[in-house]
């Protein structure tokens, strides 16, 4: 009766072990991108946001979408998709060379484009990572 115990517990850990060994790699492989950090901001320098806020006056000439994308198990691309009220504006493809990885897109704003605004941070699949909101103001 115990060797049968003992061979019945040794089966399931052979299969057991290889098993989870699999569902962690799977889960690795497919860990999914996230934002670590993003902002609106005026400029990047040495690869940091500067300037950033969340309203900005009309006269601002041209804002960056900057974000630092984490997750990434090999290389892929986000989107920058830039949105004034409802409508698209822009839409930045950028790529992701890293685990860990900062890039920014840039849009030109026009002196009478004034309310709110917002940039969709999109995934390789299209899914929405995080939404940034800006206002525009006079």
């Amino acid at each position: 009766m115990k060797r049968t115990y003992y061979v019945l517990l040794v089966v399931i850990a052979l299969i057991i072990v290889p098993l989870s060994h699999a569902a962690t790699s799977m889960a690795q492989e497919t860990a999914p991108l996230a934002v670590a950090e993003a902002s609106i901001c005026r400029d990047v320098v040495n690869r940091q946001p500067v300037g950033a806020g969340d309203s900005f006056e009309a006269s601002v000439g041209k804002l960056v979408c900057f974000t630092k994308i984490t997750g990434a198990q090999s290389p892929t691309q986000i989107s920058h998709v830039w949105y004034f009220g409802d409508a698209q504006r822009a839409k930045v493809t950028l790529s992701v060379k890293s685990s860990s990885w900062r890039t920014y897109s840039s849009k030109r704003i026009q002196p009478h484009e004034i309310g709110y605004w917002h940039v969709d941070v999109l995934g390789p699949g299209g899914e929405i990572l995080q939404t940034l909101q800006f206002k525009i103001t006079p």
